[in-house]
């Protein structure tokens, strides 16, 4: 007997305000570093550390292949783990101290001899930050599933979450043009940054808890158990979990969709500061430009996507990025206003992106619970948050590597450097038609995507009658 779905001789409370407040406050674990790192790394790394490109590049391809092993296997045990304090609260409470102060190591350039054993450095310090952030993000990803039941409830909560993973990448990016523009040595303002952003990243895990908690242990005592078949080892749960095939789906759309994303966000500081010829405040300034439309748009794409479904939203946004990415790519230097015209219209459409991979997921768990009997969010959301590290890694390895071919000079500090024609026009083809090509793939999986909410419905009910048929009511359920 596993915990599994919902009694049917009660209801789950609402959601409230404090439940969706602290959930949404949990996002600042994962994007305050996150949004600093996919914007400022490589260009860090390469531009005041002074590594070579393609060693820079590496440096977060190691580090995520290591971190893409631990993804599911921190989501199974997760799911195994058992205290008084439930399932996921314990990973993340260790994980949080660590990945503070690790996150603070890595914008650190210390006095090292070589290019060797500066790579050697920042392999070490990123494979210590990646299995930190694993142990947080993992456990705190399943939470949308394990505080949510109904179809709507969970865009309503995911569009939460989403709304607060972009303001607290504003925020991050706010706090970084406060910190560049204030502070003159360029080696200090990255330490600054990266010491703060590690203590927001820690403190909001513990918010997160304190607001959750009594949500998630009303959540646990309303599920009952249902006949389930016996647990399955690691290797046979993964391989399991891999045969649902409306996963397969929502694993395309989220790597489309995130892997277009980062390649561009990745590129945006070479394309502002190298291509355009502006400082790094511009760079900032465009950056929120995106994510500032993209939190505005939120609440637009969350109300229109539970009045004509998630499908449907991202049909109609993604194009809107895609017309950007046009746009930046024959954009010419001088065409400042153009530029920040174009980051808005690129933001209003990746707001659906945000949106939509993740309010799919929760289905997916429910249709394998209907064929499995058992609840596996770890497994699910490990395999979601490892493809977006994937992402991530891909993006960073594939634009480092791309400027390293095309000629492009790393510097120490802030020397001014001419970059060669190659390597502008690299920086050109990066933020426009490269990126654009991964976002049409994911607008093709999203039209054939199975589950829709009549399907849902469905799967809901089926459920429903499972545990009618399986399981006594129970009456010892009390109100958080």
């Amino acid at each position: 007997m596993t915990p599994s779905s919902l009694s049917p001789t009660r209801s789950p409370v609402a959601l409230n305000l404090k439940t969706k407040l602290a959930y949404g406050t949990g996002e600042l674990s994962s994007e305050v570093p996150g949004s600093i790192l996919t914007f400022f790394v490589l260009f860090f790394l390469t531009n005041v550390a002074g590594l070579n490109p393609g060693l820079a590049g590496s440096v977060l391809l190691v580090a995520n292949i290591w971190d893409a092993v631990l993804d599911p296997v921190v989501g199974y045990l997760s799911d195994r783990t058992q205290s008084s304090w439930g399932k996921r609260y314990p990973w993340m409470l260790v994980g949080s101290l660590p990945l503070g102060i690790s996150f603070f190591l890595f914008w650190l350039v210390p006095p090292l001899p070589s290019q060797g054993w500066l790579f050697g450095y920042y392999i070490a310090i990123a494979m210590v930050f990646y299995t930190a952030y694993t142990m947080v993000v993992i456990p705190f990803s399943t939470l949308g599933a394990e505080l949510t039941q109904t179809y709507h409830e969970r865009t309503n909560l995911i569009s939460f979450k989403a709304a607060f993973s972009i303001g607290s990448s504003i925020f991050a990016l706010v706090l970084a043009q406060l910190i560049l523009g204030a502070v003159p040595n360029m080696f200090l303002r990255y330490a600054l940054l990266g010491g703060i952003c590690g203590a927001i990243a820690c403190l909001a895990v513990y918010v997160c808890i304190w607001g959750t908690r009594s949500r998630f242990q009303w959540m646990q005592q309303l599920r009952t158990p249902v006949q389930a078949p016996p647990r399955l080892a690691l290797l046979p749960n993964v391989w399991s979990a891999l045969c649902t095939g409306s996963f397969w789906f929502v694993i395309g759309i989220y790597l489309c969709s995130w892997l277009g994303v980062q390649v561009t966000a990745a590129i945006l500081p070479y394309f502002v500061v190298n291509y355009m010829g502006l400082s790094e405040v511009h760079f900032t300034q465009m950056a929120l430009a995106v994510q500032g439309t993209a939190f505005l748009a939120m609440s637009l794409w969350g109300w229109l996507g539970q009045r004509i479904g998630k499908q449907a939203i991202y049909l109609m946004g993604i194009p809107l990025t895609l017309i950007a990415q046009v746009g930046l790519f024959i954009l010419q230097p001088g065409q400042v206003a153009v530029m920040y015209g174009l980051g808005i219209l690129a933001g209003f459409g990746l707001a659906t992106a945000y949106i939509v991979p993740w309010s799919m997921l929760p289905d997916v768990v429910d249709l394998d619970e209907l064929n499995t009997g058992q609840r596996r969010e770890g497994v699910f959301y490990g395999f979601v948050v490892q493809l977006q590290k994937i992402a991530v890694a891909i993006a960073l390895f594939l634009v480092g590597k791309t400027l390293d071919w095309s000629g492009f000079v790393a510097t120490t500090g802030s020397q001014p450097v001419f970059q060669p024609a190659t390597a502008l026009n690299a920086i050109r083809w990066l933020v426009g038609p490269i990126p654009s090509v991964v976002l049409l793939g994911g607008l093709v999986l999203v039209v054939f995507y199975p589950i829709s909410k009549p399907v849902h419905d469905r799967i809901l009910m089926q459920l429903s009658d499972r545990r009618l048929t399986s399981m006594p009511p129970r009456d010892d359920l009390t109100d958080p």
